[in-house]
This record gives structure tokens, sequence and C-alpha cells, in this order.
């Protein structure tokens, strides 16, 4: 599996671009740990020290981050999109895979 990154115009975030849908339909953000416990791949994100945001859109991931150098941070969470994506997990715990224009904050 091979994950793109691109810069967005927040040095503070980057996008993530896994090669396959990541929602079906809408959005989702997640600004905080706790916010994140209803999808697996969020939970796993913010387990990586700096990590302060998350958001999904239909085929990206974007990671916002409170310090640190993304070269540091980059390969804990392509390690997470990545073993997310292979263990065949849902995105979200109730097992669904979108929920339409839905915000987590």
């Amino acid at each position: 599996m091979f994950i793109q990154t691109e810069a967005t115009p927040n040095p503070a975030t980057l996008k993530f671009i896994p090669g396959r849908v990541v929602l079906d339909a809408g959005t989702m953000e997640f600004t905080t740990h706790d916010s994140a416990h209803r999808s697996p791949l969020a939970a796993a994100l913010f387990h990586v020290p700096g990590v302060t945001g998350v958001f999904f859109g239909s085929d990206f991931i974007t990671v916002t981050k409170a310090d640190g150098d993304w070269q540091h941070l980059k390969p804990a969470i392509l390690g997470a999109i990545m073993e997310h994506y292979m263990s065949g997990a849902p995105l979200l715990a109730d097992g669904s895979a979108a929920n339409d224009d839905e915000s987590d904050e």
C-alpha cells in the first residue's frame, strides 16, 4: 500500500491520500482524543504524540499537529493508516463507512 502526502496551506496540517475511499459520503472531523472513539482509525491517529486533529474526506485524511516535526511524526501516522487499512477494520466503530457531513467536535 502506497500512501501519498500533500502539503496544505496550514503548515500544521498534512494531507494523507491512501489511494482508496476513506468516506463514502460527506466529511468527518475529530478535534479531540475523546471524540475519536467513534473511529478506530481516528483513535489510532490520536495515539501518535502531537496529533491534535483528524479530518476524513472522500479519499483523504488530514492530520493536524500541535508541535513536532513532520519528519518525526509522518512514519507513525503512515503506520497507523496502513495498519488500519490492512486490518480490514471499518472506519467507524459501529461498522459503517460514512456519515453524511457529520462533525464530531
